[in-house]
């Protein structure tokens, strides 16, 4: 009997993770709008402008957008979306062991070591802030695509395709079942679809899936900034988790605000998104800056009339990039709280070197919304009794940083959509997960949900 045949549509975190799972026992074939590991590279990531590539590399490729960033791994189901509603804590930690390990088996490291987080804890809940240590790990971006390399060896060789630089432009439904997708222009059969295309592709995966009556909504984003302070002031913080994760209420707004994906000793880069550009962070393992920086975000959820939140996020970002001229706009944040307009002059008498020039100094007020910037400054001046230095007048602020929304489909066990058998997704780009260990392990799920059929 011939193997039942899988197409998976990404080849990021969910979807590579997929196909470890199914290789020996199914047909397996991914489709991957961008270029392999080995080629994806970036005029930003090498200090250029942005030329706007038709496929940008650093969201699409072998390894998603993940694949290009510097492979922070947060062992643990309480962060990283809300994936872990739809299965048992013990089911989540399972899945996460099993992503890790077969991480560690391509070439990452062990877990990061820490030191136990008794006197940050207690100054943060004597701050009314919250602190989630959890396990980590860092791979760095100088050596994750190489962890992604010998993952990709190790599909091809066990049968696994791959189809690169081929955009899937819809799938294929017959009487309420998917029997394929097109791509390059046909029809590809199979048995079985998975869609984990990544978060630069959720609103094609959104429209797609309302052709087939898939009920579906709109995830909240998070926007916010890219915070850079010498490394000496997080150098507690990052000796208890790589990564500390930070959660606060603001008192005006009562709004939640959050620390995610802090690089110890990195590099802010330029991060390009459909309207505009924005800001983001990488750590290496082999190449170290004198500065730690960390994206400092608050939560947009939106309702009538506008429940689109990636509509509303597009537009700060494109007004972002007017005001920044194409580039990523640089502020201290005394002169944030001054009313002032940061120039370069101003940015050279700060003793916080910015580790990302290609930008403008300029007024972030003038591109984030009120609101955001009032929880932004009373978020890190909270922060500061945690992690003293933290909202010095030096402190660099890079704005925006936009964590998109993905749009969430309605979806049964194992994450198999409502409406139509045998379609599955999977990781950011169905607004299940935010991250590459959650991701994958949706994939993982996803994977389980398709061997249990091909059992029947």
């Amino acid at each position: 009997m011939a193997k039942p045949k899988v197409i998976i549509v990404g080849a990021g975190p969910g979807g590579l993770l997929a196909a470890h799972k199914l290789a020996d026992r199914a047909s397996v074939t991914i489709i991957e709008k961008g270029k392999d590991i080995g080629q994806r590279s970036c005029q930003v990531m090498k200090g250029k402008d942005c030329i706007y590539c038709n496929v940008c590399s650093v969201t699409a490729g072998v390894g998603g957008a993940g694949g290009m960033s510097d492979g922070k791994l947060n062992l643990s189901p309480q962060v990283g979306g809300d994936w872990a509603e739809f299965v048992s804590t013990r089911r989540a930690e399972e899945l996460i062991e099993e992503v890790d390990r077969y991480f560690i088996e391509h070439g990452a490291p062990p877990e990061d070591p820490h030191v136990p987080p008794s006197a940050l804890a207690t100054r943060a809940a004597a701050s009314g802030i919250e602190f989630i240590p959890i396990r980590q790990k860092h791979i760095g971006s100088d050596m994750l695509p190489k962890v992604i390399g010998s993952m990709e060896a190790d599909m091809k060789d066990r049968g696994v395709k791959f189809l690169l630089n081929t955009p899937v432009s819809g799938i294929a439904v017959d009487d309420g079942k998917v029997t394929g997708v097109i791509a390059g222009g046909k029809k590809i059969r199979a048995d079985y679809v998975l869609l984990a295309p990544g978060r630069s592709a959720s609103t094609w995966l959104g429209e797609e899936l309302k052709k087939y009556s898939v009920p579906i909504k709109y995830m909240p984003i998070d926007v916010g900034v890219r915070v850079e302070v010498p490394s000496l002031v997080y150098e507690e913080a990052v000796q208890v988790n790589w990564d500390p994760k930070f959660r606060m209420y603001t008192p005006t707004y009562d709004d939640m605000v959050r620390t995610f994906c802090t690089c110890p000793y990195g590099f802010v880069v330029q991060d390009t998104y459909e309207a505009g550009v924005g800001a983001n962070g990488h750590s290496q393992r082999t190449c170290r800056s004198n500065n730690t920086n960390f994206s400092f975000l608050t939560k947009i959820a939106l309702t009538e009339p506008l429940e689109n939140t990636n509509e509303y996020g597009a537009t700060i970002a494109q007004q972002a990039k007017t005001i920044g001229g194409g580039k990523p706009i640089l502020q201290r944040l005394g002169d944030l709280k001054r009313g002032h307009r940061s120039t370069w002059s101003r940015l050279h008498r700060s003793y916080v070197e910015p580790t990302l020039k290609a930008v403008t100094p300029g007024d972030i007020s003038m591109a984030l919304p009120h609101r955001v910037v009032t929880n932004i400054i009373e978020g890190l001046d909270m922060l500061d009794r945690v992690v003293p230095g933290v909202a010095s007048d030096t402190t660099l602020l890079y704005a925006p940083e936009i964590k998109f929304a993905a749009i969430r489909p309605d979806t049964r066990e194992h994450f198999e959509v409502v409406n139509v058998d045998n379609l599955y997704v999977a990781g950011d780009g169905a607004g299940l997960t935010r991250g590459i260990v959650p991701a994958a392990a949706t994939g993982i799920e996803a994977a389980d949900g398709i061997l249990a059929k091909i059992k029947q």
